[in-house]
C-alpha cells in the first residue's frame, strides 16, 4: 500500500514567517507534526511518502504513486485543502482527511471519502481495521480523550529536515483553563494529558541523531498544565538530557502565571527554553472577565512579562480586540501596552468565533455570527458582529497594527527587550546561511529598505550594548521585514 501524506499550503500569515524565511534559505517554519505522528501509526510495512506544499509542489507522478492520499489541515489551510481533494479526486485517489480543519468542519468536504476525526490515537485503529477487512467507513469520531503515552515518534525521515526553521515535539494535550473565545479544551479537553518524560527524551534524541540543533518547538498549548509533573520530572530530566550537546534551544506556550514562578522559570532557562508564547489578549480587565481569562485578571501584566524576560525567557504575545467590552479607547491602550512591555513579537487579532467554543454558541444564540472562521489571526476579519461599531472597530485595528509594525515603533520595541533580556543559556551554531542571512538583512534592510535608519541604530546599539544578543536583534530586524509585509498585504 503507497500512502501519500499531503499537507496543504499555508496563506502569507503572521505565523508563516515566509518573508524572513527567505534570510536563511528555509521554506517553511516546522514540519507538519501531525500527519508525521499518524504515519507512525501506519501499518510500518505500508509506503510513505510526504508532501508539504509548504516546501515542495505536489506533482502528477505523487498522485499516480499513491492509493491513498492521506490529508491534514487546520482552518487557515482551507482554500489549499479543497484545491488538494480536486486534485486527488481528479486523479481518482481516494482521500482520508482529519485534523483540526475537518474535525470542525466535516459536512465542509463532500469529496473526502474517510473522514477520521478528533485524536487519532482514538480512531485511526478502527478505521485501519475495517480498512483492512473492506468495510471502512466514511466518518469515524470519538469523544474520548485518549492516553497519549503510547503515541509513536514522529517518522521525522519522511520531511526534508534542511528546510525547516524549527522541529515540533508535543508533551501535552489539553489545557486547565476554559477562555470563552478558545477551542482547545472543545478539541482536546481541559484535563492535560502528558507524554511520559522518556518519550520526550527519545523524541528530542532522534531529531538529534538526524544532525537538527536548530530549535525545537514544544506546541502545547499550555506546557504548564500540569505544573507540578513539568517541575519535578520534565524539566530536571531536559536538563540532564542537555550536558554534553549543543543547540537544539526550546520555545512553548504558556499562561502568563509562570511569572509567578521563580523556581519554574529558572528550571526552564536551564532546561534549554528561551521563547515563550502568551496569550495576553488585552490590558482591559472587563474584558478578561468577559472572555473567562481568568488566569489574567488583576494582575500587572507589564510587569508580569518583563519578569519572564528578566528570567530569560522571551515573551511572543497574542492580542485580541473586539470584546463586547472593548470601547474606542482600547485601541491606544492595546499600543501603549504592546511598546511598554518590549513585546517584539505581538500578534494583534480581531475577535472571531470558531466553532466549538462556548463563544461561537453565545453568539449564535444572538444572531451574531456571519461567516465563517477564517483561521488567520491577523487577517483583519471577524465572523461575529461586534458591539462597537464595526468601522470604528475596523479603522482602529488598522492604527493599532500599523503603529506596532512601523520602523521606529518596532525598532524601538526591539531595544526596549534588549535592555531587560537575560542572555539565553543555549544557542544555534552559527554556521555560513546564518552568517549570509546578516549580509542579506544588510543589503535588504540597511540599505535598501525604508527601515534603514532604524536597522543601523539596532545594529550599532546591539554591538555596543548587548553584544551577545546581536544575532537576535538581527532576526528581529528580519522579522519586523515579515510582519510589515503581511501587514501591507492584509491591513494597510
Amino acid at each position: 500500500m503507497n500512502i501519500l501524506l499531503i499537507y496543504p499550503e499555508f496563506p502569507d500569515t503572521f505565523w508563516s514567517f515566509k518573508h524572513a524565511l527567505k534570510f536563511i534559505r528555509k521554506h517553511a517554519s516546522n514540519p507538519p507534526l501531525g500527519l508525521l505522528t499518524v504515519a507512525a501509526m501506519l501499518p510500518a510495512q505500508w509506503e510513505k511518502r510526504l508532501v508539504d506544499l509548504n516546501v515542495r509542489p505536489l506533482k502528477d507522478s505523487d498522485l499516480s504513486w499513491a492509493d491513498y492520499a492521506f490529508i491534514s489541515a487546520m482552518t487557515v489551510q482551507r482554500a489549499s485543502t479543497r484545491q488538494v481533494i480536486a486534485r486527488c479526486k481528479a486523479a481518482g485517489l481516494k482521500i482520508v482527511a482529519g485534523g483540526p480543519l475537518f474535525t470542525s468542519e466535516p459536512d465542509q468536504f463532500p469529496d473526502v471519502d474517510h473522514l477520521v476525526l478528533n485524536e487519532a490515537e482514538a480512531t485511526l485503529p478502527r478505521f485501519l481495521q475495517d480498512l483492512e477487512a473492506g468495510s471502512a467507513q466514511r466518518v469515524y469520531t470519538s469523544d474520548e480523550f485518549p492516553d497519549i503515552r503510547q503515541t509513536p515518534i514522529p517518522l521525522w525521515e519522511l520531511a526534508d529536515l534542511k528546510r525547516y526553521a524549527t522541529m515540533p515535539v508535543q508533551y501535552s494535550r489539553g489545557c486547565p483553563y476554559d477562555c470563552e473565545f478558545c477551542n482547545v479544551t472543545a478539541l482536546f479537553g481541559r484535563r492535560p494529558r502528558l507524554k511520559t518524560t522518556t518519550q520526550i527524551l527519545n523524541e528530542l534524541d532522534s531529531l538529534y541523531r538526524l544532525g537538527w540543533r536548530e530549535s525545537v518547538f514544544f506546541v502545547d498549548d499550555n506546557l504548564m498544565g500540569n505544573k507540578k509533573q513539568l517541575k519535578a520530572d520534565l524539566l530536571p530530566a531536559l536538563i540532564e538530557w542537555r550536558k554534553g550537546k549543543s543547540g537544539m534551544p526550546f520555545n512553548t506556550e504558556i499562561s502568563i502565571n509562570l511569572a509567578d514562578d521563580e523556581e519554574l522559570m529558572d528550571l526552564m532557562f536551564q532546561a534549554g527554553f528561551d521563547t515563550v508564547f502568551i496569550g495576553i489578549e488585552t490590558p482591559s480587565e472587563a474584558s478578561l472577565n468577559e472572555c473567562n481569562k481568568k488566569q489574567n485578571l488583576g494582575r500587572d501584566l507589564v510587569a508580569d512579562v518583563k519578569r519572564i524576560q528578566r528570567a530569560g525567557l522571551q515573551v511572543q504575545g497574542g492580542f485580541i480586540i473586539g470584546f463586547d467590552s472593548d470601547t474606542p479607547s482600547i485601541f491606544q491602550r492595546q499600543i501603549e501596552f504592546v511598546q511598554r512591555s518590549g513585546i517584539v513579537t505581538a500578534m494583534v487579532g480581531l475577535l472571531q468565533a470558531p466553532l466549538g467554543t462556548r463563544l461561537y454558541e453565545r453568539l449564535k444564540r444572538e444572531n451574531r455570527i456571519i461567516g465563517s472562521f477564517s483561521g488567520d489571526n491577523v487577517d483583519g476579519a471577524t465572523n461575529i458582529i461586534p458591539r462597537m461599531n464595526f468601522e470604528t472597530l475596523r479603522q482602529g485595528y488598522r492604527t493599532v497594527v500599523n503603529h506596532l509594525y512601523k520602523p521606529r515603533h518596532y525598532y524601538e520595541r526591539v531595544i526596549t527587550f534588549l535592555k531587560e533580556y537575560k542572555m539565553p543559556r543555549v544557542h544555534i551554531p552559527i554556521n555560513g546561511e546564518y552568517v549570509r542571512a546578516l549580509f542579506r538583512s544588510i543589503l535588504q534592510l540597511g540599505i535598501l529598505g525604508k527601515e534603514r535608519l532604524y536597522y543601523w541604530k539596532l545594529f550599532f546599539w546591539t554591538l555596543l550594548h548587548r553584544p551577545r544578543l546581536f544575532p537576535l536583534a538581527i532576526t528581529f530586524a528580519i522579522y519586523g521585514h515579515h510582519f510589515r509585509r503581511v501587514c501591507e498585504l492584509h491591513i494597510s
